[in-house]
């Protein structure tokens, strides 16, 4: 490793520390990957995140634990549905080995040794009655006991404590309004946490590095479609199912993005987060499929979103004849039905550019990263058509623009065909953006 490899590293990850400070990212830790000697490294990235300002919850699961303690005392413990049956004599200690294990997570993050990545931290943790259950009850005839599901998760209280800097520390259990207490699915109180604050990221920890096809292969990236096909196929299996099922419910109920990662690599969290490529699984939320090619039958959506825009004068004016001729050219973002966002490219293949057109987002999505989204699909269509810069001209979206890699060019540098229909009177600026 040459000598200022970490420089390099360091100067790229910039982009990604601005990305994610003030975020909410939602932590799932298995009690399996507490048990595992690099858990301690993840504690350290952990402080790590909390210092660069990411907003942190983690939530831990406990089964080996669980089990041990159960073992020690002799009692038999059964499972169904990958769910463990908690009877009434077993509740007790389940919650002292949940218990317990919390106490070991805060006693961990608590550590200050000088000359350890942990000095100076000062970590708050914090954690409560943030979570309400309900119980699974009978299933298959098998009665559950006090083994439960999330009913409601306390968002407002978990955000006050987001708010004054504190990681919030979550554990398997929740209550009931009657004052019982259930064994929880540490992936369902993640996965349903995560959602119900619209997390930026889930990340959930494995023993590999991530997802893996069956040739033992990384599975990089799925859509939430495609992992729940996979799922109803049954090409996985087991805890990976259980994580990725979790993955897969918290993007559809609007999480940007699920991480399944390693927690026996050392700095698979960091990677993840902080490199172009990561270093597991990334399940893509709905909203992220639903940008797309526009067909016609987007048109009246299409100019209902511009049509605003249209009146500001930060678009130029385009009838529906003239989408109906080029709406092939467009990209649009669909929610529920309803187009959030759009944009053209318009290709100039004699000089390899391209041209970004038309970009407009719904203002109740411009701050949810759709633009981002959509000027991502944009790009890719770009290099899959040759171009090999893509420029834009804009009236008031200098700063958006610049702050996503657009450099200043001037109106001699547009394409010929472009530069003959240049408008004088909008005066627009031009950005280029080399792909």
């Amino acid at each position: 490793m040459k000598s200022n490899d970490w420089l390099h590293g360091f100067r790229h990850s910039s982009p990604y520390i601005n990305t994610h400070r003030g975020r909410t990212v939602v932590l799932t830790i298995g009690g399996d990957a507490i048990a595992h000697e690099n858990f301690i490294n993840i504690i350290h990235d952990i402080a790590l995140l909390s210092s660069l300002g990411v907003r942190l919850v983690v939530v831990f699961g406990a089964r080996p634990q669980i089990q041990q303690r159960l073992d020690e005392a002799g009692v038999e413990s059964s499972f169904h549905r990958d769910l463990r049956v908690t009877r009434e004599q077993q509740l007790p200690l389940v919650l002292q080995a949940i218990g317990g294990l919390r106490a070991y997570l805060e006693s961990q993050l608590s550590m200050g040794l000088v000359n350890s990545p942990m000095h100076n931290a000062r970590i708050r943790v914090s954690g409560g009655n943030f979570v309400a259950a309900r119980p699974v009850g009978v299933l298959d005839g098998v009665d559950f006991g006090y083994t439960g599901r999330v009913r409601r998760v306390d968002v407002a209280g978990i955000e006050k404590l987001l708010e004054l800097g504190h990681i919030v520390l979550l554990p398997p259990q929740g209550y009931s309004p009657t004052g019982d207490a259930f064994n929880l699915s540490y992936e369902d109180v993640g996965s349903q946490v995560a959602a119900a604050l619209q997390a930026e990221k889930l990340i959930m920890f494995i023993d590999d590095q991530g997802l893996l096809e069956s040739d033992g292969s990384l599975i990089r990236e799925l859509s939430a479609r495609q992992a729940n096909e996979r799922l109803a196929a049954g090409a996985v299996t087991g805890h990976d199912a259980a994580l990725l099922k979790a993955a897969c419910d918290a993007c559809v109920k609007g999480v940007r993005r699920s991480h399944i990662i390693s927690y026996v690599n050392d700095g698979a969290l960091l990677e993840e987060l902080f490199t172009r490529d990561g270093s597991g699984t990334l399940v893509s939320g709905d909203h992220y499929e639903q940008i797309r090619q526009a067909r016609v039958e987007d048109i009246g959506g299409v100019l209902e979103l511009i049509q605003p825009l249209e009146e500001q004068g930060i678009l130029v004016r385009r009838s529906r004849e003239m989408l109906e001729t080029e709406i092939d050219r467009f990209v649009v973002a669909e929610r529920d039905g309803t187009i959030v966002g759009c944009a053209a490219l318009y290709h100039y293949p004699d000089e390899g550019a391209g041209e970004l057109s038309c970009f407009a987002v719904d203002p109740n999505y411009r701050r949810s990263g759709r633009g981002d989204d959509i000027l991502a699909m944009v790009e890719k269509l770009a290099r899959g058509q040759g171009v090999q810069r893509l420029f834009v001209l804009t009236t008031q979206t200098e700063h958006w623009f610049r702050e996503r890699g657009f450099q200043p060019s001037t109106v001699q540098a547009l394409p010929g065909p472009k530069l003959a229909s240049y408008n004088t009177q909008r005066n627009s600026k031009v950005f280029v953006k080399a792909l």
